[in-house]
């Protein structure tokens, strides 16, 4: 009697910066011949998702490495209108590469997580375009502006489901990969690196310290006060304790078969040019969860 293969979903997780980490548990999966049927991804997840699930994932990983500080600037196309980032030059990748494709036309079964800004209501992308569907589901709110589609505002869907455990279920998955990059954030807090600052003067950090974004030291203040955060901070801080928070009780109810959790606490909301360092964390942490797969799987 032949034993039916298992239909493996692969859950990727929301985390901005961080997502590269993906790239790496990809590789490691694929090395081991293990190579999921269907790809969910939340805000960043959704991205690196989308690029693996069009056998993309090998350009997405070459232009990530290449990214500098200096270049990650450059992407920023700043607004006043409904975020801080337009994020068209952002996604620049994704337009260049996926722009004419749609989700039914890639190689795996794909599907993407967004928030209806109006409802607060999750909203599961399976069909359409390929750059909306990931442009939503990492809209992060405040951040970059909220995308129109088909008369709503969609934002980020790591305001609802930051790991989608659910949406692979329900698109057939027997075996649940999770990759979840907000396991380790309450409590640390990477410092700025100043001399790094000092010696990329066009880095992002350089750019929002010149901005009239910081809270402390202001006039009158009483001596021996608390040096307040930047607003950029506070908004990143806020956004680490949310996506903890949702991400456990989601998890709790919604467990998936194989977590994956790349140790990543020292990442800036905007680290985009440490993909090499968040590749590397990805591989490793995939390497640990290995053993407990292959078992799960039994061995096929």
């Amino acid at each position: 009697m032949r034993v039916s293969q298992p239909r493996i979903g692969l859950a990727l997780g929301s985390g901005s910066a961080r997502g590269w980490s993906h790239i790496g548990v990809i590789r490691v999966l694929e090395d081991a011949g293990i190579s999921p049927d269907i790809v969910c991804g939340t805000s960043i997840g959704a991205l690196v998702g989308a690029a693996y699930a069009d056998d993309q994932l090998q350009p997405l990983e070459t232009w990530v490495r290449d990214l500098t500080w200096q270049g990650v600037v450059g992407l920023l196309d700043f607004t006043v209108g409904g975020g801080l980032i337009h994020g068209e030059k952002l996604f620049s990748f994704l337009r260049a590469h996926l722009s004419d494709k749609t989700i039914p036309s890639l190689s795996k079964a794909y599907g993407a997580v967004a928030t209806e800004l109006a409802t607060g209501r999750e909203v599961w992308l399976r069909e359409g375009a390929v750059f909306d569907a990931v442009r939503a589901s990492a809209a992060l709110p405040g951040l970059f502006t909220p995308m129109p589609r088909e008369g709503r505002l969609l934002v980020d869907g790591a305001l609802v489901n930051p790991v989608p455990v659910s949406l692979c279920r329900a698109m057939g998955a027997d075996v649940v990969i999770a990759v979840d990059l907000n396991a380790d954030l309450i409590g640390r807090h990477a410092e700025p690196d100043e001399a790094a600052v000092a010696a990329e003067p066009g880095a992002l950090a350089s750019v929002l310290s010149r901005l009239p974004l910081r809270l402390g030291g202001l006039r009158g203040a009483p001596e021996g006060a608390v040096d307040m955060p930047s607003i950029f901070d506070v908004l990143s801080l806020s956004l680490n304790i949310m996506q903890v928070r949702i991400t456990r009780s989601r998890l709790a109810g919604e467990p998936a078969d194989i977590m994956i959790r790349p140790r990543l606490a020292d990442f800036a909301l905007m680290d985009y040019h440490r993909a090499a360092i968040a590749i590397e964390e990805g591989e490793r942490a995939a390497q640990r969860a290995l053993p407990e797969l292959r078992e799960t799987l039994g061995g096929r």
